[in-house]
């Protein structure tokens, strides 16, 4: 993430691993796992997988439905009432149309995933499969019709809060993107702008889950990332396009800016 490798040359090792701009080398080791889980699954599992993708088609035609819907309401409506009504109603039937489609989101992660905890899984697991099902309610159904709309907003702190994350008092959050929401805190006053926490990592196909907490009145700027298991200390601040490491915890009032991050003067 933010990240170049060495352009092909002398320079180059292949096979090795790079962080940062310039990229510097890092020395990774790869963990052991059953490759039935990870790079040779049997049929049984490819079958699986195949038929929770199916799944994803769901949220997609509940969207559509719901497209439906509001329009059936306002032909009723116009034609009951007239066109004035009916514009004056557009809004309050699109509201309700994308606040159904927020609560069907909160109740699919409820239902698919329950309260994310840390920990690693495997590609070929059905947690995984759950995940990106979840994932796949969150962007074609609540986002195109209302959550979009509610960045920056105390709404979507709510709505955050009801899909897990620990949200505190007087929050700016300009994303939606927790991806394992009950592993997210942000502490009251804290600023999250357009950036990534990223809860998760996949290494060697084995997903690695962790908290990230952003303690009271830290802030996190535009483009930035926070990688898992990171806490940043209360009214400490990351400039924007910077990389916050995995594990790292940046002390209280501190300054930081950088690929990775690195004392701000």
């Amino acid at each position: 993430m933010l990240s170049d490798a060495p352009p092909p040359g002398p320079g180059g090792v292949r096979g090795g691993s790079w962080l940062g701009r310039p990229g510097f080398p890092v020395q990774r080791v790869a963990d052991g796992a059953d490759a039935a889980r990870t790079y040779d699954p049997p049929r049984r599992l490819v079958c699986a997988r195949a038929a929770v993708e199916l799944c994803r088609l769901l949220p997609v035609l509940l969207s559509a439905l719901l497209g439906d819907l509001a329009v059936a309401g306002l032909q009723e409506l116009a034609d009951r009432c007239g066109p004035l009504p009916e514009v004056l109603g557009a809004a309050a039937v699109l509201l309700g149309c994308g606040v159904l489609a927020c609560l069907l989101t909160t109740a699919a992660k409820w239902l698919l995933i329950g309260r994310y905890r840390e920990g690693r899984r495997p590609l070929w697991s059905s947690f995984v499969w759950r995940n990106e099902l979840f994932d796949a309610w969150l962007e074609e159904l609540a986002m195109p019709w209302l959550g979009n709309g509610l960045s920056g907003t105390p709404f979507l702190n709510l709505w955050l809060r009801s899909l897990g994350a620990r949200i505190g008092r007087g929050v700016w959050c300009e994303t939606h993107w927790l991806p394992e929401l009950d592993l997210v805190s942000l502490g009251a006053g804290a600023t999250l702008n357009r950036g990534v926490v990223q809860t998760h990592l996949f290494h060697d196909r084995l997903l690695r889950m962790d908290r990230i907490e952003l303690a009271a009145g830290a802030t996190v700027g535009p483009h930035s990332i926070v990688l898992l298991g990171a806490r940043l200390g209360e009214r400490s601040v990351v400039g924007p396009s910077s990389l916050v490491m995995r594990g790292e915890t940046l002390p209280p009032d501190g300054r930081w800016l950088g690929n990775p991050v690195a004392d701000w003067r």
